[in-house]
C-alpha cells in the first residue's frame, strides 16, 4: 500500500489525502513522499507540519509550499529563508512579523521583484528596498507606496526592467517633459504611457523623435500627419514611415526623402508610388532590395533592372 501510494504522490501530491491516517504521521514515510512532491506536506499529520527538518526539505524543494507548515515555522527565520531564496512568492505564507523583516524582503525582492506585493506596508515604502525589487522586475512599481511612485530614481529603474512600468508611475511624471524624455531615450516603447497631452506636444515629439525615430508610432495622430514631425523621423531612419499617417506615406515629395535614405522603407509607401518610376529609381538606387516592394508593372523596367544589375 505504501508504494502504491507513493507512486499516486509523485503525480500528484494531493493524493497523500486518501492515504490511512497512520501513514500521514509516519515520518518516514511522509519524508519519501515530500521528495517525491513537496505539495504532499499538505495533507501530512499536523505534527510533521510542524518538524522543522521535514519543512525545511519541502521548502528547499519548493519555496511555496511554506503555506502548509505549521505557524510557528513560518514564523521561523530559517525556514521563510529558505522558502524565499527558492521562491520569493513564499513570503506570502510567512509570518506577518517576517513580512515586515528588511533583511529578510531585501532577499526575496532580489529573487523576485514581484514578490514586493507580500511584504509589510512599511517596507513597501522603503526605498532601498523598492529599489532592490523593481530592478529585478520593473512590474514591482505597481506594488510601491504611493511616493516612490513620484521617485524618478525609482520609476527609471523600473523602466529599464519593463517599459510598462511607466503605467504604475505617478500621473505627475506621465506628464513631466524632461523626465519622460529620459525615460524614451532608456526605451521609446514607454511613452505609450505618457501623459496623453505630452504625446500631442509637437515640441516634445520632435525632441523624442530626435532621440529615437520610433517614438513617431506613439505620437498623438494628428501628428503622424503633420509633415515637420514626420520629415523630422524619416530624414533620421526611412522606417519610421510607417507611422506615418496615410496621406504622406503618399506624399511623393516625404517619401522620396525617406526612399533616398532608406530604399527598403518604401515598403510603407503608399502602393501608387511603388508604381511610380521616379520614386523606385531612388529606392533602388539607395538599396536594389528595395525591389522587393516595387509595384509589378515596375519590375521588369529596364533603366531599373540596369540599376539593380549593377548593384548586385
Amino acid at each position: 500500500m505504501r508504494q502504491v501510494i507513493l507512486a499516486a504522490v509523485k503525480q500528484s501530491g494531493g493524493a497523500l489525502q486518501y492515504a490511512d491516517e497512520k501513514l500521514k504521521a509516519d515520518k518516514k514515510f511522509i519524508l519519501a513522499a515530500v521528495k517525491q512532491n513537496g505539495y504532499a506536506l499538505e495533507y501530512a499529520d499536523e505534527k510533521l507540519k510542524a518538524d522543522k527538518k521535514i519543512v525545511l526539505l519541502v521548502v528547499k524543494q519548493n519555496g511555496r509550499t511554506l503555506e502548509y507548515a505549521d505557524e510557528k515555522l513560518k514564523a521561523n527565520k530559517e525556514v521563510v529563508l529558505a522558502a524565499v531564496k527558492e521562491n520569493g512568492y513564499a513570503l506570502e505564507y510567512a509570518d506577518e512579523k517576517l513580512k515586515a523583516d528588511k533583511k529578510i524582503v531585501l532577499v526575496v525582492v532580489k529573487q523576485n521583484g514581484k514578490a514586493l506585493e507580500y511584504a509589510d506596508e512599511k517596507l513597501k515604502a522603503d526605498k532601498e528596498v523598492v529599489l532592490a525589487a523593481v530592478k529585478k522586475d520593473g512590474w514591482a512599481l505597481q506594488h510601491a507606496d504611493k511616493k516612490l511612485k513620484v521617485d524618478k530614481e525609482v520609476v527609471l529603474a523600473a523602466i529599464k526592467q519593463s517599459s510598462y512600468a511607466l503605467n504604475d508611475a505617478d500621473e505627475k511624471l506621465k506628464a513631466d517633459k524632461k523626465f519622460i524624455l529620459a525615460a524614451v531615450k532608456q526605451d521609446v516603447s514607454t511613452l505609450q504611457y505618457a501623459d496623453e497631452k505630452l504625446k500631442a506636444d509637437k515640441k516634445f515629439i520632435l525632441a523624442a523623435v530626435k532621440q529615437d525615430v520610433s517614438a513617431l508610432e506613439y505620437a498623438d495622430e494628428k501628428l503622424k500627419a503633420n509633415k515637420e514631425v514626420v520629415l523630422a523621423a524619416v530624414k533620421q531612419n526611412g522606417y519610421a514611415l510607417e507611422y506615418a499617417d496615410e496621406k504622406l506615406k503618399a506624399d511623393k515629395k516625404i517619401v522620396l526623402v525617406v526612399v533616398k535614405q532608406n530604399g527598403r522603407a518604401l515598403k510603407y509607401a503608399d502602393e501608387k508610388l511603388k508604381a511610380n518610376k521616379e520614386v523606385v529609381l531612388a529606392a533602388v538606387k539607395q538599396d536594389v532590395s528595395a525591389l522587393d516592394y516595387v509595384d509589378d508593372s515596375l519590375k521588369n523596367d529596364p533603366d531599373i533592372l540596369a540599376i539593380v544589375n549593377k548593384g548586385k
